[in-house]
């Protein structure tokens, strides 16, 4: 060892200086944000680049405020965030499926493709159509166009097939076998169509505090070891919010109303409707297609609006309808029986400049004094130096935070993107008004110990010890029926017979726990006899059958071809997600966006 320790500490030094190097450069380190080196996930040994990740978040949150004509809250932010990464880390799985069973596309292959199969959006397409349907030979001149060429549209189609024929495929080798029996479709519809009657009493249990007490912490861990998967759950934060509302006042509804009317008299004017709304409509999800709103029947809107509008002949513009998101203008391109085509103009009523100028200095003030501090008393100063009312709030990991019955924009977002607990956030605003939280307590997702929801697996434990016993009860009842009637052994012991059905198995009936054991045993158990006890989940019954009908053969077998086609395509496409999503549980995925999402705050902080 004296011999070699130069050369062993040589080998040590540069593996450790490597190593720290590789860190540092990776963006891990806490001293320096994300480079072209860093790594977001590795997928089975396959590493997925950090700028990958960000390019293609990028591009799709391009995508979303485009058809949205605004910015992304945090919080559709963070969706398209993990929408990238699962579409990422999916494609890295697909490919490697590809790898192993050989799946390969030829160049022959793409062309026969986009010759005869479009993709979607050029099947629907209105220039490549004639009287309402795909016209094929519009779209063969097309494909031969100079300008199909010139405006990269081949190189598009190409991308699209070496995408998507590998997995048609793919998905055509998982579930291409796929075939549903003839006596598989008629026990599927007599599922849905067998129907049962029954008069049933249940034996519920009551859990009392000594009940949930009794149960020892032996049980307790038993009951949790083995069924610790049913206590996975999403990460939960509780927030302190503050609120200042952007408050519209009667002269700011007058001065709305003002300017719709103007914009009435543009279209009496001979104005087009479809560019008045482009141009002038706060709607921004129908300004896009001049006002255009999914056509339907009555129902689908509020009813100041839906009253005006079916008041309204084709082609007649309404007077400025009032109702709780501004003033509209309602034209009626079409009508049907009570089914409309609908366009309208909105006019949000906003804060005038005068009091939006006040609330925005005190918005100011309030960033000033508290956004992003990280001293929880910096939050409640704030707040009780501008008499502002402090609230809890709670929000669940995925969701969004919901303050009076309202979103509260980003808050959900920002409190599981790596804030520290006691942290305020900066301002977040919309329409109504301005907001700022504050993280008070933060729980992490996924299986919780034992230590955190022992008080629920006691409950738990208690509730099957309390069904058990009363399945002595119930075998008493059924016992005591059998030499009589099920309605005369119920009322000796002080009990009430509840009448249950029709009802068929698919659907299950609620008195019988819906789906339940109870509800297959309806249909098994001979009619007029009362059966012995069955156990669910949440009671257990005693019940005759008094009724089943039984489903029509002939009504079954004139459907079955679209039963068959409709159930094939529901099962192929089932087993595909349940292959993809056993793929995706099965890979050894390594998801570095929590330690990179530290790091950045690090750095920046």
């Amino acid at each position: 060892m004296r011999t070699h320790a130069k050369w062993i500490w040589i080998v040590v030094f540069v593996a450790f200086v490597g190593g720290f190097l590789l860190y540092e450069v990776s963006g891990l380190g806490g001293r320096s944000g994300p480079t072209t080196s860093t790594v977001v996930a590795s997928v089975n040994g396959r590493d997925i680049g950090y700028i990958q990740w960000v390019n293609a978040s990028q591009q799709l949150a391009q995508q979303q405020e485009q058809q949205q004509t605004r910015g992304l809250t945090l919080d559709e932010r963070r969706q398209i965030d993990n929408q990238a990464f699962d579409q990422l880390v999916m494609d890295v799985l697909l490919q490697q499926e590809y790898d192993k069973r050989g799946i390969r596309v030829t160049d022959a292959e793409i062309i026969e493709a986009a010759k005869y199969s479009p993709p979607p959006q050029f099947a629907q397409a209105q220039e490549l159509q004639t009287d309402g349907r795909f016209d094929p030979s519009k779209y063969q001149r097309f494909l031969a166009s100079p300008g199909a060429k010139s405006q990269g549209i081949l190189a598009q189609l190409e991308g699209y097939y070496r995408t998507e024929l590998p997995k048609q495929k793919l998905f055509t080798q998982i579930a291409g076998d796929v075939f549903v029996s003839d006596a598989r479709l008629w026990q599927i519809w007599k599922d849905q169509h067998d129907s049962a009657s029954v008069s049933s009493v249940s034996f519920r249990p009551t859990l009392g505090k000594d009940a949930i007490a009794a149960v020892s912490d032996a049980d307790a861990q038993k009951y949790y070891d083995t069924h610790s998967k049913q206590f996975d759950r999403p990460g939960r934060a509780v927030l302190s919010i503050v609120t200042l509302d952007r408050k519209a006042t009667t002269a700011d509804s007058l001065e709305t109303l003002k300017r719709i009317t103007a914009v009435r008299e543009q279209l009496t004017k001979g104005a087009k409707f479809e560019d008045v709304a482009k141009r002038e409509s706060d709607d921004s999800s129908s300004a896009v297609n001049g006002g255009l709103l999914p056509k339907g029947p009555r129902g689908r809107f509020v009813k100041p609006f839906e009253d005006a509008a079916y008041k309204l002949s084709v082609g007649e513009l309404s007077q400025p309808v009032p109702t709780q998101f501004g003033f509209h203008l309602i034209k009626v391109d079409a009508k049907k029986g009570d089914t409309l085509t609908i366009r309208h103009i909105l006019k949000l009523v906003k804060q005038g400049d005068s009091s939006a100028t006040a609330t925005d200095r005190k918005a100011d003030q309030l960033a000033k004094i508290a956004a992003g501090a990280d001293v929880p008393a910096k939050f409640d100063s704030a707040a009780k130096s501008m008499g502002l009312l402090v609230s809890r709030i709670e929000v669940m990991d995925g969701d969004q935070a919901i303050y009076l019955g309202r979103t509260v924009p980003s808050a959900g977002a920002w409190a599981f993107g790596g804030a520290r607990v006691g942290e305020s956030s900066d301002l977040f605003d919309d329409d109504q008004a301005y907001y700022m939280v504050r993280l008070d307590s933060l729980r992490q997702g996924g299986v919780q110990p034992l230590s955190v929801v022992k008080d629920e697996v006691k409950q738990l434990v208690a509730r099957e010890k309390a069904l058990a016993a009363l399945v002595n009860d119930a075998k008493s009842l059924a016992q005591a029926a059998a030499s009589g009637t099920l309605e005369a052994a119920a009322q000796a012991k002080g009990l009430t017979v509840a009448k249950e059905g029709p009802f068929t198995r698919s659907m299950g009936a609620s008195g019988l726990g819906g789906v339940s054991e109870a509800t297959g045993a309806a249909f098994t158990a001979p009619i007029g006899q009362v059966t012995g006890p069955i156990k669910t989940e949440s009671a257990v019954f005693v019940f005759r059958v008094d009724k089943r009908v039984e489903s029509d053969e002939a009504a079954w077998t004139a459907q079955k071809t679209f039963q068959r086609d409709q159930i094939t395509r529901s099962l192929r496409e089932q087993r595909v997600r349940m292959y993809l999503d056993n793929l995706r549980k099965a890979a050894d995925l390594k998801d570095h966006r929590k330690e990179i999402q530290s790091s950045q705050r690090r750095t920046t902080s």
